[in-house]
């Protein structure tokens, strides 16, 4: 299933945040508290922006851009600025940690 070019975070909210097996191509979709399964975005924009996590379930990322605002920009920016002043092992091990490399 394909949609036309909108913005899908009210369409979203309003059908109560799940999407399955829905093909999103050249959209900006809010991410916040939403959920995704068997989907697939292409050229997308995807904005997260600190609010509940959105879940990915079996889902493809075809050339999208991912953007962090409001909060999620800031702690993005904290996080370079605790890198710049010095406490660069913290910030990588955060990314261990993320990435499933700190041997978990």
């Amino acid at each position: 299933m394909s949609r036309p070019q909108t913005t899908l975070a009210l369409m979203m909210t309003e059908a109560g945040g799940l999407q399955h097996a829905v093909s999103f191509t050249q959209e900006t979709i809010a991410l916040d508290g939403e959920n995704f399964s068997d989907c697939e975005f292409r050229k997308c924009r995807l904005i997260y922006s600190g609010g509940e996590p959105p879940v990915f379930d079996g889902c493809k990322f075809d050339h999208c851009d991912w953007r962090f605002e409001g909060p999620a920009g800031r702690t993005l920016e904290h996080l370079k600025v605790v890198w710049g002043a010095g406490a660069k092992p913290t910030v990588q091990a955060l990314i261990k940690d993320i990435t499933g490399a700190g041997g978990r």
